[in-house]
């Protein structure tokens, strides 16, 4: 017992001297979080000593996994989130030695559904949005059936007479995980014998609501919101779907979709009338914070008024900011890197 323990003391020791020997921060993660904190890493870099944090996009999915892989200079600091971490990857992170995480909200984004501006805006609801993209529709009480549609208008007359065509994220991403949830899953939830399903058979309900079809209607266009906005050009049928924040800095190119009368407006996100809106996250792993320089003035960099406050820099970006209350809870947590994931 005493060699294994001298062997772990010895692991540990030499993980803490591999990580000393990187200079700058690493952080992966969320797409539609990648623009704010790619903003904020260059802000740090021009008014630090420090170096300017590496930002790489991977998705949501895709940087809680590589976060969760371990502790020492190999795995990243920080990773992004469009979506809350699941227990499933607090679980994975736990095996792997990362046990103290400190999670960060930012603020919010909604999640649009845009097309060409030289194509008509489109007015649609949840519930023609789940029919036209799930991948098995009600089919009459207690039935299913494989999607029969083939052009929005099909599902009703007041939609496109073209076909169905939606470029969005991957399975990876957390924008994908917040769309099914919040669109799909909300228009599926409109069928009430479906929603009753929830309590009878929870896996069949999740199945179904969260379902995309795999026929041609919605590509996989990747992590890459510049592509999916270069093919709507290209396109003017097709439709994509992505954040907030990339529609408005894209705003002289691509137009959203009402959502249920709703236009995806900085005020409509901000007060929740908008109904395709998601919190953003950022999780800090807090045994590299005395280990790779800077971790901290980064989070406090982040979380400083001038950043991600009502009139910061960040806002000029897309991201709508959280109440006055809510951002002084996370700045108070960040600041001290509570602990504050799987407690």
């Amino acid at each position: 017992m005493k060699k294994l323990i001298a062997i772990s003391a010895l692991a540990v020791v030499a993980m803490a001297g591999a990580a000393e020997a990187r200079d700058q921060i690493r952080i992966v993660g969320s797409s539609t979080v990648y623009p704010f904190s790619t903003t904020v890493a260059e802000q740090f870099g021009k008014t630090s000593s420090l170096k300017t944090p590496v930002v790489e996009s991977t998705g949501s999915g895709g940087g809680l996994k590589l976060f969760c892989a371990g502790v020492g200079v190999e795995h990243p600091d920080i990773t992004n989130a469009s979506r809350a971490i699941k227990s499933s990857e607090i679980e994975k992170c736990r095996k792997n030695g990362v046990t103290d995480i400190t999670e960060v909200k930012v603020g919010y984004d909604g999640i649009v559904v845009a097309n060409s501006k030289d194509a008509a805006p489109m007015k649609i609801t949840r519930k023609q949005l789940f029919l036209a993209l799930a991948k098995d529709i009600p089919a009459g009480e207690g039935v299913f059936q494989p999607n029969p549609y083939t052009k929005w208008s099909e599902i009703d007359p007041s939609l496109p007479d073209v076909r169905i065509e939606v470029l969005g994220p991957p399975p990876t991403s957390g924008t994908r995980d917040a769309f099914a949830e919040l669109a799909l899953e909300g228009g599926c939830k409109k069928f009430a014998w479906v929603k009753a399903l929830k309590k009878t058979d929870k896996k069949k309900y999740k199945g179904v609501c969260h379902g995309i079809r795999e026929d041609g209607a919605y590509v996989e266009a990747g992590e890459n919101d510049v592509l999916i906005v270069r093919k709507l050009e290209e396109n003017a049928n097709a439709f994509g779907v992505f954040g907030f924040s990339f529609l408005d800095q894209n705003a002289d190119r691509v137009q959203g979709s009402l959502i249920e009368g709703k236009e995806p407006s900085f005020d409509n996100i901000a007060d929740g009338t908008y109904p395709i809106s998601r919190p953003l996250f950022f999780y800090v792993k807090n045994a590299h914070a005395n280990t790779i320089p800077g971790i901290r003035e980064y989070v406090a960099e982040f979380t400083s008024e001038k950043a991600w406050g009502e009139d910061g820099y960040l806002s000029d970006k897309g991201l709508i900011p959280m109440p006055d209350a809510e951002r002084e809870r996370y700045r108070s947590e960040a600041s001290t890197l509570t602990v504050n994931v799987g407690m």
